[in-house]
Formats: C-alpha cells, structure tokens, sequence
C-alpha cells in the first residue's frame, strides 16, 4: 500500500468510525509517521474533487463516500500481493490455522467484522509481513492459488471498514460484486 493510501485509510477511519470530521495535516502526518508533503498530496485531489474542505489550521471531510470510491479507483491490490499459494482445505480451515499477528482481509475480514456472508468464497486474503511463519504453515505450490497474502505497512493496527470495502472492490472474484453490494447496503448510513 502507498504512503499516500495511509492518509486515505487514516482519514476515513476518523470519520466512518470515530465520527471525527475534523482533522489536522500535522495530526495525520505524526501518526502516520508520514512527511507533511505526502499529507498534502493525498488532500490536494480531495479538495479539488470538494470532498474536504481546507481551512486555515485544519480540514472538513465533507464527502466520506467521494473519499472512499477515489480511494477504491487508485488501489491496485494485486501490487501488495507478496505471496500466494493453494491451500487444500476449507476457507475455515485455513482461516483457523492462521498465526496471531495476521489482519484478515477482504472476504474473510468482511465476515468477521460485520457476522455475516453474503456469499460462499473459496479465497482467504491476509495482511502480514510474517512471511516465514505463513510458508511454514501453508508451503508454496505451483497451484492455482486460494490464499494471498498482502503487505502489511506500518501503520496497519487492525482492519477499517474502509479497507475491507476497498480490498473487495479490487478483487476480480465474481462474488466480490456480492459482499460489496452486502457492505454498501451497511456502510450507507455511515456515508450520509
């Protein structure tokens, strides 16, 4: 994931979840740990787009859903994909047999956050970059894969709702359509 993302993932994790709508640059840029200029520049096509607001000490998120569909359009997930293989055993299974310090993704972190499946998916997708201990418990195959493994950044400390509507709506599955019409179905009071 770019720098860049993080601000988008920050911004809208303190608007859709801590219903905070008033952020400051030097704010993101400490807790990302990200310089001011990368701030800048996630906020710069947001402006433009009028989705914050800039005032003089800090910004206005005035559009989440703009926010969050830009953020979906730039993603390229397949990018973050640092390992992959075939796990010959149900979704649960390998869901169960993950180490602790992973972040479910996608399908399986949509399950898990809101309780539900929209639809039956074959394919787990983690955060991690534990790399050693996911090939010991799941070796490499030249198989068509069912379980991804994406880049961990540093900032990841859990799962927004907003990255696990981004995560799916990058995804070519045919039933990635499925859970993101179950997710918008939920996230659009939180939208408003």
């Amino acid at each position: 994931m770019k720098r860049i993302e993080e601000v988008y993932r920050e911004i809208l994790f303190q608007s859709m979840e801590k219903k905070n709508n008033t952020l400051t640059q030097s704010y993101l840029a400490t807790a990302l740990n990200v310089s001011l200029s990368i701030v800048n520049l996630a906020l710069k096509p947001l402006r433009r787009m009028n989705a914050v607001k800039i005032k003089q000490r800090s910004f206005d998120i005035i559009d989440k859903r703009k926010i969050l569909y830009y953020w979906a359009s730039t993603r390229n997930i397949e990018k973050d994909i640092i390992y992959r293989t075939r796990v010959e055993k149900p979704v649960r299974k390998i869901e169960s047999e993950m180490p602790p310090d992973i972040i479910y993704a996608a399908y399986s972190a949509y399950k898990f956050k809101f309780k539900d499946v929209p639809a039956d998916y074959s394919e787990v997708y983690i955060y991690s970059d534990n790399i050693k201990e996911i090939e010991k418990r799941f070796p490499k195959n030249n198989k068509t894969p069912n379980l991804f493994i994406l880049k961990k950044d540093r900032n990841m400390k859990r799962i927004t709702i907003a990255n696990v509507f981004i995560d799916l709506w990058n995804l070519k599955e045919w039933y990635a359509k499925d859970f993101l019409t179950a997710m918008e179905a939920k996230i659009n009071g939180i939208l408003e």
